[in-house]
């Protein structure tokens, strides 16, 4: 929270300092990157970098690859107590992703969306998780 009372996208993201946080997608916000940055206390790591995240930031636009794909991808990049935070322009913003298309595609890839917040003028995220009980069997065994 910055000084003045203000929650920052970091902390509507519930990201701190210390953890690991990947980023995917081609879209994106600078002003988040940066609190998320400040927040963590290390620059956001790309998708393609060896360890598992705490957290998945995927930037997700109208037109982009099948995101029930993204996901599955995306979930294998997480530590077991991961989350995927997919960010999508808000509504009447270009590229804007209904909220049903991303959790069909959740649920397709084996994920339950558990709250949604905007995170700067133009996005808003939905954070993923793999449920609880298919804890079990994910690939963190």
């Amino acid at each position: 929270m910055t000084q003045s009372g203000t929650r920052t996208a970091a902390d509507r993201l519930e990201l701190e300092a210390g953890q690991f946080v990947k980023e995917i997608g081609e879209a994106g916000d600078d002003e988040v990157r940066d609190a998320v940055e400040d927040a963590i206390g290390d620059a956001l790591a790309p998708a393609d970098r060896e360890s598992t995240a705490d957290a998945v930031l995927l930037w997700f636009t109208d037109g982009d690859d099948d995101l029930a794909d993204t996901l599955v991808d995306a979930t294998s990049e997480l530590n077991e107590t991961g989350v995927i935070w997919v960010l999508t322009p808000k509504v009447g913003r270009p590229g804007y992703v209904e909220f049903a298309d991303i959790s069909e595609a959740a649920s397709v890839a084996g994920l339950s969306s558990t709250s949604g917040t905007p995170v700067a003028q133009d996005w808003t995220a939905t954070r993923l998780v793999v449920p609880k009980t298919d804890r079990r069997n994910s690939p963190f065994d």
